[in-house]
């Protein structure tokens, strides 16, 4: 038994040591390595990190905690802890939702709070299908899972999707109607109203419909404002609930606190986790009263009373809103955009430069290559795979996505400097000409996993 354990824990040590980066210290946006190495994490824990690595508000808030004796662990039982966050939450949220909101603390995960998003609406409409969409990342349990776009990951869990509707999500670069641009966001929208409305479409009324107001996972692609509040009619006109999934996209990401603010719409339910929890695990649903109809007790999990994630959470929402983080997003956010769309000129391989606040992607494409029927060139993933290679050489971190695993994505943390905003952009230059330089564009190379 020892003997196995041994095995076990070696196993353990060998794995973590051929990783590129054993990470030791980390500060803001800095990451230093067990080989001395420091690095810039543009990845920042998949957008957890809003204010950085161990960002002093955050460390202290979680010491005020620990030095209380306070419970670290309450279930559902009422807290001054718990009763700050909340406070400190609903302060964020639009007022036409807060002033009416219930509040569902869920597991600590993103994913189980859409499972309990689509729980409730489907407990309170009574119905059972759901409108979702091409490109979405929800999440890897089952329900969540189904309603991703990734068939490749479902067919590997065995998921199928039976009662989830997939819709068009407006994808410039690769619209799947061949127009891009508004036209392409007026004919998805005008998909959807039909299908729904057609007797002979063979779409139920369905429980709700989920949408992220950018998509990351599926290759940072924000959805036009105009398209999100046509979305909001559609659905309002019809009795169907509206889930906005803001996992990654929350705490000032995109430039507002929320990135449905951009758009002035109202969701029915909202998905909050990653950086609502300032570093630690936390998950939440918010919705509108009316939907409040599910028994005690039909959504659960040990982990939702995570006290320390509550403190760290409280301490990131006050900072982000108090010193308007979300302003300074858009702001950087507009500085690193045209940056990139500098370096397109330069390298052909760029095919499109995207994203809104500090969430952006770079897609990288065979520009050898023959467009296709929409006259859009091919995806690069093995180009992608050695951009990231190439970049974490030369000390930055970045994670790739979207179509065929050949978008880079940029999430840099809010508390970003303006040198590091040109350090990223000098690294990414650096690190996309050496790719191009070491290999055909085309070269099938496996695309890194995205972030849960």
């Amino acid at each position: 038994m020892l003997r196995r354990q041994s095995q076990r824990e070696s196993a353990a040590r060998t794995y973590a040591r051929s990783l590129p980066i054993v990470p030791v210290r980390a500060r803001g946006m800095t990451i230093e390595g067990a080989d001395g190495r420091r690095y810039l994490d543009c990845l920042s824990g998949a957008g957890t990190l809003a204010l950085g690595h161990n960002h002093p508000v955050v460390l202290e808030a979680i010491r005020r905690v620990l030095d209380s004796g306070a419970p670290l662990h309450v279930l559902d039982l009422a807290t001054p802890v718990k009763d700050a966050f909340t406070t400190a939450l609903f302060e964020t949220l639009p007022p036409e939702l807060a002033d009416r909101g219930r509040i569902q603390f869920c597991g600590p995960a993103g994913t189980d709070a859409v499972e309990a998003a689509i729980k409730l609406v489907r407990t309170a409409t009574g119905r059972s299908g759901l409108l979702a969409f091409s490109g979405a990342y929800h999440g890897m349990t089952a329900a969540a899972l189904a309603a991703t776009g990734d068939t490749s990951v479902q067919g590997a869990a065995g998921v199928t999707d039976g009662r989830v509707v997939r819709l068009p999500y407006p994808y410039n670069y690769r619209c799947p109607f061949g127009t891009g641009g508004a036209a392409g966001a007026e004919l998805s929208a005008r998909l959807t109203a039909h299908l729904l409305d057609d007797p002979k479409g063979g779409v139920q009324p369905p429980a709700g419909m989920i949408l992220e107001p950018v998509q990351g996972e599926g290759g940072v692609i924000p959805a036009p404002n105009a398209w999100l509040c046509r979305m909001r009619r559609i659905t309002a006109d019809r009795g169907i609930p509206l889930i906005a999934d803001e996992v990654q996209t929350g705490v000032g990401r995109t430039g507002t606190f929320w990135a449905i603010e951009s758009s002035g719409i109202v969701p029915d339910v909202m998905v909050l986790s990653k950086a609502i929890g300032g570093s630690l695990p936390l998950a939440v649903i918010v919705y509108r009263e009316e939907l409040d109809c599910w028994q005690p007790g039909a959504h659960a999990g040990t982990f939702r009373g995570n006290q320390l994630a509550m403190a760290a959470g409280t301490a990131t929402l006050t900072y982000v809103r108090e010193n308007d983080l979300a302003g300074r997003a858009a702001t950087l956010g507009a500085r690193l955009l045209a940056g990139l769309c500098g370096l397109m000129g330069r390298h052909p391989c760029i095919g499109d430069v995207r994203g809104r606040g500090l969430m952006i992607g770079i897609e990288l494409v065979d520009p050898a290559a023959e467009p296709d029927d929409y006259g859009s060139l091919p995806a690069a993933p093995g180009l992608a795979a050695a951009v990231q290679r190439e970049a974490l050489r030369r000390g930055l971190i970045v994670e790739l996505g979207g179509r065929h695993g050949s978008t880079v994505r940029l999430l840099p943390p809010l508390t970003v400097t303006d040198q590091q905003v040109e350090a990223v952009l000098d690294r990414l230059a650096d690190s996309i000409a050496a790719a191009g330089r070491s290999g055909p564009p085309g070269t099938a190379v496996a695309p890194a996993g995205g972030a849960a």
